[in-house]
């Protein structure tokens, strides 16, 4: 039910820009009013781009941007596609027209039309009206002051990033041998056990009792692993990672490591709904990759012109919650995890007989679970098609289980790279600089002594999300010898609502934290991988836009296809998370967020 006082504050959030409000208190039918904020937006943007001495320089820009989305907004196929009509919605509510089933807008709401209004209207409030010092001189002293300039942003930058810790810190080594010991003792192991990958993945953790008397579990983690045991949902870790949790949960250093593995509770509960959901109906909901759209032979995954991914494996040492492919692991120790020898010769044919690829990934799973004579045999099956150049090894295990990186693992796929022939390649996930550990770089330098490139794909959660955390991230791995490569947007699943992270901060990311940084360690690209299409770049504005903002304050976006300009594909339309309540979580962190201000006019 619509109230008075909500009214009240739509109005006088309206009141940022009178003429909008004016047009929306008019009599006029709904579709009179759409036409006059079209010429009221369109009178706007001409006057960014004469020089309107109402708008500060550079809010012209943000003035722009915001038009070109309330425009989209306006769009009726834009209402289609989303199954939303904003106009419509504040119309309604003026009016008193809204019935009872009407959702009533959240603060989310108000907080993303408030800001999208004083973007239109220049009043966005992101700069500082001190003009740098430098841009007032030239030549030496221009130059000068300009260097004091970039010397405070690095300072700034800095004292970010040494709020969080590094596995690499000396202090950290100290107390994760500490955690070893008390893991070993647990599992009556030898050091010489500890070393070696198979004692790990014979041992790995599996229950809630087993992991609490490792390391101290809250309450919330111990019920989600319960449930997961109970509901069938795969879980699991290795001693090793378990290793690099800290005893004590709920200082803030191990948060994302512990944020990998042991579920929250609603994604427990959402898990089971949508599985008993696929499993009730013929379309399988938990598919949100939909692979089986791009899947021409099982075990094999196509969505781009000459590059294949081959799964020889669906499982690995240790589960990661948001993974897209969660949901086809049984078991960490599932017996059919390992696709068959009928199935991978049929996989390795269909690759042979499609000229077309050049490349093939080998994932799952973790391939590298397999035992070194299965990976050899399988790559130098691949390598014996002349048509495939380079062969991608994607492995979690440099991270999650490095003991697996062994010298003669190491030899054994050294043989099949050919430089000027043929490539192999690392492709791994590295979430935290926390993660970052003595034996994680030892096992990246085996495969870099070897000529063999490292790269890292992080996936963008809420847990490694502040403010210049991802940017330590990228510098510590350049020194391991790793290779920034991508940065994921989290799979919009809906059991993973906790994860995710609005795409207006990814974005704020790249252009604020990452642009500090020398190129070497910004390297990495944002994406969106959209269901059964590919990757989507969000850097390119041209690849995506806001055609929506819900009730509840969360952005519809439409993206693009990679294709778009080279065949007719459908587009894709996501609900992303809202800006107000990631927020508001940052917030109950600790963060301070007059420092996230710009989020607001990323689009």
């Amino acid at each position: 039910m619509i109230n008075e006082k909500t009214k009240k504050r739509l109005l006088k959030i309206l009141g940022i820009a009178p003429e909008l409000k004016a047009i929306f208190l008019s009599g006029t039918p709904l579709e009179v009013k759409r036409d006059d904020i079209r010429i009221f937006l369109s009178n706007n943007l001409i006057a960014t781009f004469d020089d309107n001495p109402k708008i500060p320089p550079l809010e012209w820009v943000l003035a722009r941007a915001a038009i070109t989305v309330f425009r989209n907004i306006l769009s009726r196929r834009n209402e289609r596609l989303s199954g939303f009509s904003l106009i419509g919605y504040i119309h309604d509510i003026l009016a008193g027209n809204s019935p009872e089933s009407t959702p009533t807008p959240s603060a989310d709401f108000f907080a993303e039309l408030e800001h999208l209004l004083k973007g239109i209207t220049g009043h966005a409030g992101v700069y500082s009206d001190t003009v740098p010092a430098y841009s007032k001189h030239d030549g030496v002293r221009a130059a000068k002051l300009r260097s004091n300039d970039l010397s405070r942003m690095a300072r700034t930058s800095k004292k970010f990033m040494d709020r969080y810790t590094c596995g690499l810190e000396n202090k950290i080594v100290r107390k994760r041998s500490v955690n070893q010991a008390r893991i070993m003792k647990y599992f009556k192991a030898t050091e010489v056990e500890w070393g070696k990958w198979p004692w790990h993945t014979r041992n790995i953790i599996r229950d809630a009792d087993t992991l609490s008397a490792l390391i101290r579990l809250t309450d919330q983690e111990y019920k989600a692993i319960k449930l997961a045991n109970e509901y069938k949902i795969p879980f699991g870790i290795t001693p090793y990672y378990a290793s690099l949790m800290d005893y004590e949960p709920g200082r803030g250093r191990d948060t994302t490591v512990r944020a990998q593995v042991i579920p929250p509770l609603k994604y427990i509960k959402l898990f089971k709904k949508k599985r008993e959901c696929s499993q009730n109906t013929s379309e399988n909901s938990m598919d949100f990759m939909l692979e089986r759209n791009t899947s021409p032979i099982e075990g094999i995954t196509r969505r781009y012109p000459k590059i294949v991914i081959l799964k020889p494996i669906l499982t690995c040492p240790q589960i990661c919650v948001y993974c897209q492919r969660n949901w086809e692991i049984e078991d960490v120790y599932s017996p059919t995890a390992v696709l068959s020898r009928k199935k991978l010769d049929s996989a390795i044919k269909w690759i042979e007989n499609t000229p077309e690829i050049s490349e093939v990934l080998v994932t799952g799973g973790d391939p590298l679970l397999l035992s070194n004579a299965k990976i050899e045999n399988l790559l130098l099956r691949l390598s014996q098609i002349k048509h495939v150049d380079r062969i991608r090894i994607g492995s979690r295990t440099p991270v999650t289980l490095p003991q697996r990186i062994t010298d003669s693992l190491v030899s054994s796929i050294n043989r099949f790279h050919n430089p000027g022939k043929r490539e192999i390649m690392v492709v791994t996930h590295f979430e935290h600089p926390y993660e970052i550990t003595p034996q994680a770089m030892d096992a990246v330098q085996k495969f870099r002594r070897f000529g063999i490139d490292v790269s890292n794909q992080l996936v963008y959660t809420f847990f490694n999300s502040r403010k210049f955390e991802a940017a330590l991230l990228r510098h510590k791995l350049r020194m391991i010898g790793v290779s920034p490569y991508y940065t994921f947007n989290t799979k919009g699943k809906e059991e993973t609502d906790d994860y995710r992270v609005p795409i207006a901060r990814l974005l704020q990311e790249q252009k604020e934290e990452a642009r500090l940084q020398p190129g070497s360690v910004r390297t990495d690209e944002i994406v969106f991988n959209v269901p059964g299409l590919g990757k989507n770049y969000l850097r390119a504005r041209q690849n995506h836009d806001v055609i929506s903002i819900l009730p509840n304050g969360r952005r519809v976006y439409e993206f693009h296809p990679w294709e778009k300009k080279l065949t007719l594909v459908d587009t894709y339309v996501y609900t992303d998370v809202s800006i107000y309540g990631y927020l508001k979580r940052l917030k109950a962190a600790g963060e301070n967020l007059a420092d996230y201000k710009t989020i607001w006019y990323y689009y």
